[in-house]
């Protein structure tokens, strides 16, 4: 048998997409986020499709994984809420605030989150952090404004590059473009999103705070830690 210490990154990502069925209300519609560790809580899901009414999702790259599976996805347009959305996320602080956007599907993302009442974030340890900031931070923005906003960043002392993919910047899903800016400690995350936000250009900001997690499902070597905020 398994110990949890011998545990893969990947068998860690298996075992919180399992546990957060947990959180999943029978007979209503779950969000569902985007992501590797998100991939492992949709064939989870899978298993007790029948109970749920379907699911509103945050990227076309979930879209289609869930459909393959036979769980109705439904437009974000057509809901008025949803008592909780399921999203892995690129690191996590002490009071569940998060950074996102490493999959490029973060104002999707953060428009579900939104919808959400409760938000779960499943994740393994290494996206535990004290402060955010060492994962660098995707913001989605309209491509005339790149550099403006690139030189926004660097007087806060953050270095902002255009995410390539192919040699080309990468298209978001909304068709736009991902700055990942690095070297900046995020300590204010609240104060931090809501600025940052406001900027002409910005689509969205990769710090959930405003959105943050209400629990997180940690993979660990010693299983599945839950954490509430």
């Amino acid at each position: 048998m398994t110990t949890p210490s011998s545990l893969t990154q990947d068998e860690l990502k298996a075992l919180v997409g399992q546990a957060a069925l947990h959180y999943v209300v029978p007979g209503d519609i779950v969000g569902v986020g985007t992501g590797s560790t998100v991939n492992k809580f949709i064939d989870a899901l899978a298993s007790i499709k029948g109970d749920i009414k379907g699911a509103v999702s945050s990227s076309v790259a979930s879209t289609e994984r869930l459909l393959a599976l036979g769980i109705p996805v439904l437009d974000a347009n057509e809901v008025e809420s949803l008592s909780v959305y399921i999203d892995g996320a690129d690191e996590i602080d002490g009071q569940g605030h998060m950074v996102k956007g490493g999959g490029a599907a973060l104002t999707r993302e953060k428009i579900v989150a939104a919808l959400a009442r409760r938000f779960v974030c499943i994740a393994d340890e290494s996206k535990r952090v004290e402060v955010l900031g060492k994962f660098p931070l995707p913001v989605e923005v309209i491509p005339m404004a790149t550099q403006h906003i690139a030189r926004r960043f660097a007087a806060m002392g953050g270095v902002a590059t255009v995410r390539q993919k192919d040699g080309k910047p990468l298209v978001t899903d909304n068709g736009q473009h991902i700055l990942d800016v690095t070297g900046l400690s995020i300590a204010e995350p609240l104060q931090f999103e809501s600025e940052v936000n406001q900027w002409p250009g910005v689509v969205t900001v990769g710090v959930f705070a405003h959105q943050k997690a209400a629990v997180c499902l940690l993979g660990t070597a010693q299983g599945v830690k839950t954490l509430v905020y």
